[in-house]
């Protein structure tokens, strides 16, 4: 079966009696040079494990069956679970979970799984792309690389560097954490059915050593949101919003970390927020001595 034709998705949804969902970001892939970019980033061979990020009715996940080693698709939506034993009938290597991957603990299955070789590939629905990437990476998810497709806004968002207009909390985040890539670039038309807004797929490769080691990095999480968070004013005023520190220790950091007070946010580089959150550890443990305990943050998109 083409499932990456139009036709036949048709022909599965009055077969089963399926309706797309708006809601879940139901948008299925129907462009064979974009699908095998797509299983081409992940260079997926037989000793290699796949989790897949919503298989949909399968389209990508047939392809990935056929170089990897295992295919673990996580599906949040119960009514395509027959569709995708009628699709993917023919693998015996494909294993479908019934369940929302924020809920999932991936460590878990990766290491259930027994593979040591790991990715993670996934069209995200647009809703809920950046909860998921930032859940992949707070949970240091062991896996060699991840390829995802999002809206090309987030997309680019996250791999822009300093001193664009679109920088923000989220592109600082992923790129302390990994080194990214962009796939392909994908118009809206080659999806049934066409969303609103083109998208990008992104490879996302968790770096194995990291070019600055943090004193504290929850620290640097929250220098990042209290930059972006206020991103018109300038660095010795947003960061007022930093728990626990003075206006004279935030103009002390600054300086410290060679870095301008009357600077934005969107103009420092991940290296300098780095520096900047390692002098305000300094200060913080100079004046009372106690570390920090690094917590998630809720990462929005916008910021």
């Amino acid at each position: 079966m083409k499932l990456y034709s139009p036709k036949e998705i048709s022909n599965i949804k009055d077969k089963f009696g399926f309706k797309l969902s708006k809601s879940l970001g139901q948008n299925f892939l129907t462009d064979k040079n974009i699908i095998d970019k797509i299983v081409d980033a992940t260079a997926a061979d037989e000793n290699t494990l796949v989790i897949e990020i919503g298989p949909g009715i399968g389209v990508l996940t047939g392809e990935l069956a056929q170089r990897a080693g295992k295919v673990i698709a996580i599906e949040i939506d119960r009514n395509l679970l027959p569709i995708l034993s009628y699709t993917l009938g023919e693998f015996d290597n494909v294993e479908v979970i019934n369940i929302d991957v924020l809920k999932a603990d991936l460590n878990r299955i990766i290491e259930d799984s027994g593979y040591e070789k790991v990715k993670i590939v996934g069209n995200l629905p647009y809703y809920i792309t950046t909860p998921i990437i930032m859940g992949l990476l707070e949970s240091k998810v062991k896996a060699d690389d991840i390829v995802i497709m999002m809206q090309k806004e987030v997309a680019d968002r996250i791999r822009s560097e300093e001193g664009s207009r679109v920088y923000g909390a989220i592109s600082v985040v992923v790129q302390y954490y990994c080194n990214v890539t962009q796939v392909a670039a994908v118009s809206k038309d080659v999806f049934y059915p066409p969303p609103k807004v083109d998208s990008a797929v992104l490879r996302l490769s968790p770096k194995k050593a990291k070019t600055h080691e943090l004193k504290d990095e929850a620290l640097f999480f929250s220098i990042i949101k209290a930059g972006f968070g206020q991103r018109r004013k300038t660095l010795s005023n947003s960061l007022g919003a930093v728990s626990g520190f003075t206006k004279d220790e935030i103009l002390r950091g600054l300086e410290a970390a060679g870095i301008e007070p009357k600077r934005r946010a969107e103009t420092l580089s991940l290296e300098e927020f780095s520096k900047l959150a390692d002098e305000f550890f300094d200060i913080r443990d100079a004046r009372d001595g106690k570390d920090s305990i690094r917590k998630e943050g809720d990462w929005g998109a916008s910021n």
